[in-house]
């Protein structure tokens, strides 16, 4: 007589049950005890957010040890975003970053969810006072770190008053809706609440009103705010307000706007410029410069 699995091996059954319902729920409780959901502005009440459109020269970076304050301090670079050869310890990012001046520089890198679960991993961003995410798709970044120990970590570095950077994907994926995720699903990381951004903005003809994406997801889910920011352009987010550093524009696309989206679904601001997130209004807002590199750009 053959007799089920069941009958046979009670024991094996009940724990494989119990592991699969236990790591069930440590993922319900990342998702629910996100750190962002206690916050009352949209990015970080405390630290300091730096988000760049892609392509940079050295501007931004310049702008993040800036806003890190201590070339002794630790700054994590995490490359997952790129292929894995843009993963190696004497990658490009990494070597700008110590070539300004940054002298303990470490890689933090898996794509493997287990591993970015652990412990031993996350120790380098319990010390970070800066983290640096590195281009490339934002889906990896997701796939690897959404509602991990990471991911929680990352938030950590933020509430000791650090400052985390990304540059392209590592732009993207800071918003709380995952703009371009593709397979990944549509949520970020959160660091800025109800928003979406796009990178590569202009210089790749994003902000067009019929090839841009924010407009579109902006008017399927108008409590977010569209946020499209140019190659070698940042934002840097504290609390509720954004200040726009670099030399291109960043576009933001509102769908609360009275008779939004009209002929120009966008609100353009250049570099000096500031915006209040919450209120959705502009703090300091000058005439778009029509000598800016990016008026016209093409995709290349």
């Amino acid at each position: 007589m053959t007799r089920s699995l069941a009958t046979t091996r009670p024991g094996i059954l009940s724990i494989i049950t119990l592991t699969l319902l236990a790591s069930a729920a440590c993922l319900d409780a990342a998702e629910r005890g996100s750190p962002n959901t206690r916050w009352t502005t949209i990015g970080p009440p405390v630290g300091t957010l730096l988000i760049d459109g892609g392509h940079d020269q050295g501007k931004a970076k310049d702008a993040f040890l800036s806003l890190v304050g201590d070339p002794e301090a630790l700054i994590v670079v995490i490359p997952t975003a790129g292929a894995d050869e843009a993963c190696e310890e004497d990658s490009p990012t990494i070597e700008a970053l110590r070539q300004r001046g940054a002298k303990n520089v470490k890689v933090l890198h898996t794509r493997r969810r287990a591993v970015a679960n652990t412990d031993e991993f996350v120790a380098p961003l319990k010390e970070a006072k800066g983290v640096w995410m590195a281009g490339g798709r934002q889906s990896r970044l997701a796939k690897a770190y959404l509602h991990t120990l990471t991911h929680r970590e990352l938030f950590g570095v933020l509430e000791r008053g650090g400052v985390i950077a990304g540059t392209s994907a590592g732009a993207s994926i800071q918003g709380s809706y995952l703009y371009g995720g593709q397979s990944a699903g549509e949520v970020g990381f959160g660091f800025v609440r109800d928003a979406a951004i796009g990178q590569h903005f202009v210089r790749r003809r994003r902000h067009l009103p019929e090839t841009s994406g924010l407009p579109k997801v902006v008017a399927r889910n108008p409590g977010l705010l569209g946020i499209g920011i140019d190659e070698e352009t940042f934002i840097i987010v504290r609390g509720d307000v954004f200040t726009v550093g670099g030399y291109g524009k960043v576009a933001i696309a509102d769908a609360t706007r009275p008779n939004w989206p009209g002929e120009e679904p966008h609100e353009f601001f250049i570099p000096g410029d500031a915006y209040d997130m919450k209120q959705r209004r502009a703090i300091v807002h000058r005439a778009s410069n029509a000598e800016n590199q990016w008026d016209g750009a093409k995709k290349e």
